[in-house]
């Protein structure tokens, strides 16, 4: 069925059942962010099925130039006409400041010539065309009519994307070499996910069946035709340098986080807080094994029988328990978990490509939240010591509660605050401040699980280390001979700060040099967070810590300005409303 404009949608969210939730009418305000809302969904269904709007699980998306265009104008038009409607109450004033902020973000890079023809090893359309089938429901048959509508499709959306890719490189921010070599293998292994979709998927011998393999097949091909254009085409002629300069990472940073930081503060602040996590790890190995050091300590942790998993059947048992046990213990204690999401689904992702991401309920709450484990090849040991502190930044308390929490709020929030406004720096802060917070709600009483805890921190402030001194040239550590960051100091840095397999650790790598600004958006996130806990406890002493979160989380992801400026109640001219913190203001 086709999805309803919301100009053809009945306005009846005013009528209050008795006993339920007060329903607010919407607003012209509303009206204007339901309407960008749509466009965006038309002219992105590929992020509309991500972010679980229906009615666009059959089409893809256009990535050319002009498809990328049109979006830019549906921003445009938005802007205009938010800027020409005064807020009927406060909710209005927070829908409007955080539109605005998204939007004159994606303007920003799109002025800078950074939206067409994105190429990195985590979020580009090379990934999302082919992850989009993992969140397709396949119950029926009419489910399946829906995706194999969608698949036969593939190839003309990655012929848009070629298109973009080519136009990129007629810019000045040409894509350089190691991403374009991680895209060809990345393209390369599309056709397993493809495959696995036939096994799932009806019968071979039914019609249906058969569309589907001849779809299924149709979309591998297209990917090892992208994986030939980019060897071919681009891989002699790319450039070489990894880093995009300090003008390129303030505009990337800021549409990360929604605020500006200080990159040469924010670089030091880093330094500085991985150096105290150093030394709270060699606190916890010595109470663990006194004398033997972190390292030695880790490997310990490593070979003990206890905090080892085999095989990803395992792993996905031991998520999913832990998750559920979790939620159940954490309902009405520091939080207020909505009954619509007391379900998470923790399950092994059917790419191989590395990485653990989160997905959100659909906007019926019908299509639980979900976590998911890209397990690359070769990996079959896990431990548990190392990844409980994950699962609870993927789950409750982190995204699952914070996304679940905003989407459970369709009684005050529309559509675009439930479902499309995600900024980084809010909710991957979020989940990094969670992982402390599971220390203080005791889910990390286990000195090995603090441990785990503290290498993933630790891992998270390395990263702004190394992604700022990076991409912004900056000078190197001592420790690594001084002179200016580059990928080999990266390497060296990351290694000596993370325990990750050489195999993620490379994904980790290639990820930070690709995707320039978003991987110190979970520590930066997670320090502005933290401000504005203690900066609300502290103006409102007679609250407590459940009251600030609950009031933050109902918000929904805003950028960290808008965040701060609505959950202390400071208003739009309030001299106060940027983040109080040295990372606020002038990015020179």
């Amino acid at each position: 069925m086709p999805a309803e404009s919301p100009d053809q949608c009945r306005s009846d969210t005013n009528e209050t059942p008795q006993g339920h939730t007060p329903v607010r009418t919407p607003t012209l305000v509303d009206r204007i962010a339901e309407n960008y809302l749509f466009a965006c969904c038309e002219l992105d269904p590929v992020e509309a099925t991500r972010i679980g709007v229906h009615g666009f699980d059959d089409q893809v998306t256009d990535y050319s130039p002009d498809g990328i265009a049109d979006r830019v104008r549906a921003a445009r038009a938005a802007r205009r006409r938010l800027q020409q409607m005064p807020p009927q109450d406060t909710i209005d004033a927070v829908t409007i400041a955080a539109m605005l902020e998204r939007i004159d973000s994606f303007l920003a890079l799109s002025d800078a010539d950074l939206l067409v023809g994105e190429l990195n090893v985590i979020s580009s359309p090379l990934q999302s065309v082919r992850r989009v089938f993992d969140l397709q429901p396949t119950a029926t048959d009419d489910d399946w009519r829906t995706l194999v509508a969608r698949l036969t499709q593939v190839p003309r959306s990655i012929e848009s994307y070629t298109e973009a890719l080519r136009a990129r490189q007629r810019t000045a921010h040409r894509i350089p070499i190691r991403q374009v070599e991680c895209g060809i293998e990345h393209a390369r292994l599309s056709p397993v996910a493809f495959d696995g979709l036939i096994h799932r998927g009806p019968d071979g011998d039914s019609p249906l069946g058969r569309d589907l393999v001849k779809a299924a097949r149709s979309a591998s091909r297209s990917y090892l035709a992208l994986a030939e254009v980019l060897e071919s085409e681009f891989a002699p002629h790319t450039g070489t340098k990894d880093s995009v300069g300090k003008d390129v990472y303030r505009l990337r940073s800021r549409s990360f986080i929604g605020t500006g930081i200080d990159l040469e503060e924010t670089y030091e602040w880093g330094r500085a807080t991985l150096a105290s996590i150093v030394s709270a790890q060699q606190r916890t190995a010595d109470a663990l094994a006194p004398g033997a050091g972190i390292s030695r300590v880790l490997e310990l942790l490593d070979a003990n029988p206890r905090y080892t998993l085999h095989g990803t059947d395992a792993l996905q048992r031991w998520m999913q328990d832990l998750s559920d046990r979790t939620l159940a213990n954490l309902q009405d204690t520091h939080f207020t978990i909505p009954r619509e999401i007391e379900r998470l689904e923790c399950r092994i992702a059917p790419t191989r490509t590395g990485g653990i991401y989160y997905t959100g309920p659909d906007e019926e709450l019908t299509r639980p939240g979900r976590m998911w484990w890209s397990v690359p090849a070769g990996v079959d040991r896990f431990h548990t010591w190392h990844e409980k502190s994950r699962v609870f930044h993927e789950g409750v308390p982190g995204h699952h509660l914070q996304v679940g929490t905003a989407m459970a709020r369709g009684h005050e929030l529309n559509r675009w605050r439930r479902l499309a406004n995600f900024t980084s720096g809010h909710g991957e802060g979020w989940a990094l401040y969670a992982e402390t917070l599971a220390v203080d709600l005791g889910l990390l009483d286990d000195p090995a699980d603090r441990m785990g805890m503290l290498q993933s921190q630790r891992l998270r402030s390395a990263r702004v280390v190394i992604d700022i001194g990076l991409h912004c040239e900056l000078p190197a550590p001592s420790c690594l001979g001084g002179g200016i960051w580059d990928p080999g100091k990266a390497w060296q840095f990351l290694a000596e700060h993370c325990v990750l397999d050489e195999i993620s650790r490379r994904h980790e790598h290639d990820r930070y040099l690709g995707w320039a600004g978003q991987a110190p958006s979970y520590a930066v996130g997670q320090r502005l967070w933290q401000q504005l806990r203690d900066d609300y406890l502290r103006r409102n002493p007679e609250s407590d810590l459940r009251q600030f979160h609950d009031r933050a989380l109902a918000v929904g992801s805003v950028g960290m300005d808008v965040l701060r400026r609505t959950a202390l109640g400071l208003g739009p001219e309030d001299p106060a409303q940027s983040v109080s913190s040295p990372t606020a203001g002038s990015s020179n």
